[in-house]
């Protein structure tokens, strides 16, 4: 039995081939956008129909890991960002399971993450944690018994969007002062990019030379307070004894020891052995995910 799993994001759609041992047997990257378009619902749908098509037959069942709310038990989209403009209400398992005739699961990708790091990476081993992920936004996911706790809708897990700056800045979902608008790493990386007068990225942020930059260091401090403003939060809310912290700008070990510091230090006594750690699968998670969640699918219809 052989999956094909996708993980979708704005920017790019990773997918591949997983054994039903959870062995990454080959996998691929390939634009989000069709030629100069962007990145639109149909877009995505036409990149993901091509690759259906061009790998028939070489499996049993679609995992999908994507950007957006999802209501897991139809696999339809409930809710899309400005990333990929006309996704809000694609039914995303009701198109493939159609035309292909294999049974499609589909979770948000942050959900994915979370279940990819419970089984293969970090949170082996816990049967709860909580889970974020630092990138554009800020997406989360609980992991509790063995599951994702998803929520009435779906859609439990939305950190990002729990305010942290009533009436602050503006975040893409439309509301002001919510927790990405100052914790992802965009707001990191707007910040620097305005002071310099031209993008600067994350990694080039943590090079070494820019490290001494005065202003940098400040902005790296006061954006990390910013990370931890949120995770203090959901310390006393969850009580976690262990929380992953993913997205590519967490493999930076010394920012994850700083934030861990931070952290213990304004919580109280009853919150200081949680376990913070980077998440280990770093771009594989989502797929590892997706294919953990077809395969339960397609045991499910046996």
């Amino acid at each position: 039995m052989k999956i094909l799993v996708f993980d979708i994001g704005g920017t790019a759609i990773k997918y591949g081939l997983v054994s039903e041992n959870f062995e990454i047997l080959e996998s691929h990257e390939i634009s989000s956008a069709i030629d100069d378009e962007g990145t639109t619902a149909k877009s995505v749908l036409q990149n993901l129909d091509r690759v259906m098509t061009e790998y028939k037959g070489k499996y049993d069942v679609i995992g999908i890991s994507t950007a957006g709310q999802v209501d897991f038990e139809t696999g339809v989209i409930v809710y899309g960002s400005d990333n990929i403009p006309g996704f809000t209400g694609t039914d995303m398992r009701g198109i493939f399971e159609s035309k292909y005739g294999v049974p499609v699961a589909v979770d948000n990708d942050v959900n994915c993450a979370g279940l990819g790091e419970a089984h293969f990476g970090a949170g082996r081993g816990s049967d709860y944690f909580i889970c974020l992920t630092y990138g554009t936004g800020v997406g989360g996911a609980i992991y509790l018994n063995g599951d994702i706790l998803r929520g009435a809708k779906s859609a439990a897990g939305e950190f990002g969007h729990m305010v942290t700056h009533a009436g602050g800045a503006q975040c893409t979902c439309g509301r002001k002062g919510c927790y990405e608008a100052y914790a992802s790493c965009r707001a990191l990386t707007d910040r620097v990019s305005e002071h310099f007068g031209r993008y600067v990225s994350g990694r080039e942020i943590y090079e070494p030379q820019m490290l001494e930059d005065p202003f940098v260091q400040q902005a790296i401090s006061d954006w990390e307070d910013e990370i931890v403003n949120g995770l203090v939060s959901l310390s006393y809310i969850f009580n976690p004894p262990l929380i992953v912290l993913g997205g590519g700008i967490m493999s930076e070990e010394q920012l994850v020891n700083n934030i861990r510091k931070k952290l213990i230090n304004r919580v109280g006594i009853n919150y200081q052995s949680v376990q913070l750690e980077k998440a280990q699968l770093r771009n594989k998670a989502g797929m590892l995910g997706a294919a953990y969640i077809a395969k339960e699918r397609l045991d499910s219809l046996k």
